[in-house]
């Protein structure tokens, strides 16, 4: 079963088709950064546009790099939201003009489900019932997951995203956009000196970094740090503590088989690395490539959903509050 999966959900217009929800025929990114990196982050009217523009070249390129046609798709797959209104209705409407005119079957997709995915994507083979943790600019949650489909929120961030965090943090460092890249980056050179704080919110699996980045200012702004190096890997740490350290508990707590890592800020070397050290349950991480937003997730997650009999009507619209559970 070939799936073609679209993703427009911010700033990556992506196209891929997958086989059998884990083979990857093709995967192609149209990225943005170098637009939105002169403003320092997304501007959702330029975001909108470029998927315009990129939108059929990509599909037509994607198509093409797979050697099929669009007889051999068996179905498509479009993240519905969370994400952009502009930029979903892009992807949607493509999909719901491609489904119309090749009369295939359509699936909505939720992006947060979808990064799961990634994790099934070249032949891997997670095991139920696990615990992901989905960790991107706009998201922090952990969902305990016992089979496909069947998710269950156990926490999620109260205020700033992991990564929305990282990218306020080297804006006040003056590192640039993106920001989780940035900061890992020249944490390298530097050492976890400067005592900043974790908000633990005991009871709770929930997340919050708002408290985190407040300090990092104040400390800035009165010229209380060493250097930028050193400061960035102090901010990284603290993050970083408190999403290992939360996700391992859960994951004792509800004795699951395995951790999964998802999301932009999954790519970050540091997480991967602290989470296998800290964490006596296996832990499985996608390809950076496929941390960051991508259509082969979509198409994966798709795939599932039409194995569930999940099909879309052409009235499918966007969500961008959807949430995972």
């Amino acid at each position: 079963m070939k799936i073609l999966g679209i993703e427009t959900s911010c700033d990556e217009t992506a196209v891929a088709v997958v086989k059998s929800g884990t083979k990857i025929l093709v995967s192609e990114i149209a990225s943005q950064v170098e637009i939105h990196a002169r403003y320092g982050g997304i501007v959702p009217e330029v975001a909108s546009r470029q998927h315009i523009l990129a939108i059929i070249p990509i599909l037509k390129q994607a198509i093409t790099k797979a050697e099929i046609d669009w007889s051999d798709l068996d179905g498509i797959a479009v993240t519905m939201g969370p994400g952009l209104a502009g930029s979903l209705l892009v992807g949607v409407s493509a999909a719901k003009a491609i489904a119309l005119a090749h009369s295939l079957p359509l699936t909505g997709v939720n992006h947060l489900e979808a990064h799961i995915y990634a994790n099934w994507l070249n032949d891997k083979c997670p095991l139920f019932p696990l615990i992901c943790l989905i960790v991107s600019g706009g998201h922090s949650d952990l969902v305990l997951m016992r089979d496909h489909l069947d998710y269950v929120l156990l926490g999620r961030t109260r205020d700033d995203a992991a990564g929305e965090a990282f990218d306020k943090a080297a804006r006040i460092l003056g590192l640039g956009y993106p920001g989780g890249p940035a900061i890992e980056k020249a944490a390298r050179e530097g050492i976890a000196s400067i005592k900043l704080p974790r908000a633990w919110l005991k009871g709770t699996n929930d997340f919050s970094f708002s408290g985190l980045k407040t300090a990092l200012f104040q400390l800035v702004e009165r010229g209380k740090i060493s250097t930028v190096a050193d400061t960035a890997s102090s901010f990284q740490e603290a993050v970083i503590d408190v999403l290992v350290t939360k996700t391992v508990a859960a994951a004792k707590e509800h004795r699951v088989k395995q951790i999964l890592l998802a999301g932009g800020v999954a790519a970050n070397s540091l997480l991967h690395q602290r989470l296998k050290d800290n964490s006596p349950i296996p832990v499985l991480v996608p390809e950076s490539i496929l941390c960051t937003d991508n259509a082969a997730m979509v198409a994966a997650s798709g795939y599932y959903q039409f194995q569930a009999g999940k099909i879309s009507s052409l009235d499918l619209d966007v969500v961008p509050s959807l949430k995972i559970a």
